[in-house]
């Protein structure tokens, strides 16, 4: 008898594991974006060219959903040479010193149909905060070519860079310490990924 309990109980968790579907960004239909004010007459905007991310999820409706972002300081880009040597110096994001941001999600709970709350910890020029951002899940397809299931996403949220120790007083009344965030990608099941709790 417990030899058939501790097998079923092997068998449900195995099934439990397996059940988990990872999905991996394409990387083609997705952007990593954030504004600030500028004398708080403008935005400018930018975005980090080289970024991953990562989606891991069992229930149907993503609440279970675990998600990991990595994006490369050295890529960040404001279609401005100048501005984008000085972003990576150690006035602001120190890229040599701090190469990777990162975002790892904590929560991930369904507030209405298509609505999120993804809460998490973000870590820039080496001190990591809380950060919770609203997601708006946009659906999910069949994409006939690969024949592999996509999800499309957009999140939104902001920080403040003074938390982060990014930029320092005197440039407080050039760029905005308001950072808004901004996230539109797309997901694409990945087959060969490897099922894990």
């Amino acid at each position: 008898m417990k030899n058939t309990i501790s097998f079923f109980a092997s068998l449900l968790l195995c099934l439990n594991i397996s059940a988990q579907i990872t999905y991996q960004v394409d990387k083609n239909h997705a952007r990593l974006t954030f504004s600030a004010t500028h004398f708080g007459i403008s935005h400018v905007e930018g975005s980090f060219k080289d970024f991953n991310v990562t989606f891991k999820a069992k229930l149907p409706d993503f609440s279970d959903a675990v998600i990991e972002v990595t994006a490369q300081a050295v890529s960040i880009n404001t279609d401005n040479g100048m501005r984008d040597k000085d972003l990576k110096s150690s006035k602001w994001f120190d890229a040599l010193k701090y190469p990777v941001v990162t975002f790892k999600s904590t929560a991930f709970k369904k507030i209405s149909d298509k609505n999120y709350k993804l809460e998490g910890t973000i870590t820039m020029h080496g001190i990591t905060k809380p950060l919770v951002l609203d997601v708006i899940f946009n659906g999910k397809v069949l994409n006939p070519m690969s024949k592999k299931n996509m999800l499309g996403f957009t999140i939104t949220g902001k920080l403040d860079r003074s938390d982060f120790q990014i930029g320092t007083e005197p440039f407080a009344s050039v760029v905005g310490k308001e950072i808004e965030i901004t996230a539109n990608v797309e997901f694409i099941e990945n087959d060969s990924a490897p099922a894990s709790r």
